[in-house]
């Protein structure tokens, strides 16, 4: 903050010719003296009396501890407070801590979990994120209601790998429990050096168990483009987050596909967090004709701004968007303005539901605040704050998508009865083995089922599931899903329905 600084006044001494008084003599009992000479005792008195009572302020039994006069008065309860902490306190405050911590009260009193206050590591790895690679397990985290929620899980990143889903809490980080904690704060535990490893513990769904996953930190690419042709000329392009090269990608994906011979096109933003809004509003250009509108944006009186499409390139293919419940904020700007503005087809499952625009205002210390400044409507002025966008066509992921982590610390043989065992029995059957009844018990069905899959895996035929093994078998059910992909399959159905219809 810029401080108005007030100068003293400079205390100007009369000159040799002013003291030189005229002589002063008796008559009577009184003195006789001249107006100005009158004065200056005056002013001599008063100063004299201002030392005196300085003095005794300073040196007396009561002390002045400090004169403030805050720009608003408003805060001079909280000076107050900072002052009596810092006189009676019964060890010494960290001013710069208590300071970050008052910054921090300020936006925890908004009740808005994506406004934040960062300090200046928290705004380094902030910066960090929205414009170049990082290291960490690559998941994006908000904080909801006092817990740390995964929105999405990065793609090819360890999180996804390690089978991080939406909405999973995370409860502790290498043994700390991070509840109501900021979502800044919780990053700076999560996120560290490639190859180090870190030990959260999450929640899933309505279950109160905890389930430990370690994980191996990782470089999490600035890549965030991913195009393949798939058969039939169904071009599929994978946005994972809308940052500051992301539209660039995007041309070039498109000029790859279309130097192949692209007849449709689908997008996905499924798990895709969101971002800057300037490459939403870019990318979003490319399918909605010029001068339609994108979004709204509404501010705190009411007033509606009208974000219209661009000039320029435009996709004239068929196209069709992905969403899924990892679609938020920049990625729901694009459903909206797809979906209303260009009548195109939205596939898959309701979007996460995030409808604000944020702003990072960089303070001078290095240090950041990241806070709310708007709502955005979708062209025709919904909001879809905690609500999300539904799809157009609704095709849900399959039952064994959301199955829970298995901790590959834990060892499952036969006799072991748990919940771990019936979600293992689930994958097997999902990956083509036979555990026999899915109900939880490692009988000689699940240790079989197991010795067939470690044997296809090229691992040791022990029949008992851990370690190497189970990080095997979530690998595998991770690239089934993928492979086996409905929404994506139902979107590939319809582009080239819409293809041959042209």
């Amino acid at each position: 903050m810029d401080e108005n600084k007030v100068e003293p006044e400079k205390n100007e001494q009369p000159t040799d010719e002013q003291e030189n008084l005229e002589d002063v003599k008796p008559a009577g009992k009184y003195i006789r003296i001249k107006p100005f000479a009158l004065i200056m005792m005056v002013i001599v008195l008063i100063l004299f009396t201002s030392g005196l009572t300085i003095f005794a302020l300073t040196f007396g039994e009561k002390k002045v501890v400090e004169v403030r006069t805050p720009t608003h008065t408003e805060f001079q309860k909280l000076f107050n407070a900072f002052d009596e902490l810092k006189a009676n306190y019964y060890k010494d405050i960290d001013t710069e801590e208590a300071v970050n911590g008052a910054i921090n009260g300020m936006i925890e009193a908004l009740g808005d979990p994506y406004s934040d206050y960062m300090n200046v590591e928290e705004a380094s790895n902030f910066n960090e994120s929205i414009s170049s690679s990082f290291q960490g397990i690559g998941a994006e985290i908000q904080e909801q209601s006092g817990n740390i929620v995964v929105v999405s899980p990065i793609k090819n990143s360890p999180a996804e790998k390690a089978g991080i889903l939406p909405n999973d809490i995370i409860a502790t980080v290498d043994g700390k429990s991070i509840s109501g904690m900021t979502s800044s704060e919780a990053v700076l535990l999560i996120r560290g050096e490639k190859g180090t490893s870190v030990t959260l513990e999450i929640v899933r769904g309505d279950s109160e168990k905890k389930v430990k996953m370690k994980i191996v930190r990782d470089d999490i690419p600035i890549e965030t483009v991913y195009s393949e042709m798939l058969s039939g000329k169904v071009a599929h392009i994978q946005i994972t987050t809308f940052s500051d090269n992301t539209y660039k990608e995007l041309l070039t994906a498109l000029d790859d596909m279309e130097a192949k011979g692209m007849k449709s096109l689908v997008v996905d933003v499924r798990q895709n967090p969101g971002g800057l809004l300037d490459s939403a509003v870019n990318i979003a250009s490319l399918f909605v004709k010029t001068g339609e509108p994108v979004m709204q944006i509404e501010d705190k009186t009411g007033k509606k701004e009208v974000i219209e499409a661009q000039g320029g390139r435009k996709v004239t293919v068929p196209v069709s968007l992905l969403i899924d419940g990892g679609s938020a904020s920049a990625s729901e700007i694009l459903a909206g303005a797809l979906s209303e503005s260009a009548n195109i087809p939205i596939i898959g499952e309701k979007s996460f539901g995030k409808g604000t625009v944020q702003t990072a205002s960089n303070l001078k210390d290095g240090s950041n605040l990241k806070f709310t400044t708007a709502k955005w409507l979708t062209p025709e002025g919904n909001w879809i704050h905690e609500k999300g966008i539904k799809p157009t066509v609704k095709v849900d992921y399959p039952s064994y998508a959301s199955l829970p982590y298995l901790d590959p610390e834990k060892v499952m043989k036969e006799g072991t009865l748990s919940d771990q065992v019936k979600a293992a029995e689930k994958m097997l059957k999902a990956v083509g083995y036979k555990p026999g009844k899915v109900d939880g018990l490692f009988d000689a069905s699940t240790k079989a089922a197991v010795m067939a899959f470690q044997k296809d895996q090229k691992l040791k035929e022990t029949g008992v599931l851990k370690g190497q093994t189970t990080y095997a078998l979530m690998e595998e059910l991770r690239l089934k899903i993928k492979k086996d992909d409905p929404q994506l399959l139902k979107a590939k159905q319809l582009m080239k329905q819409e293809s041959r219809s042209k």
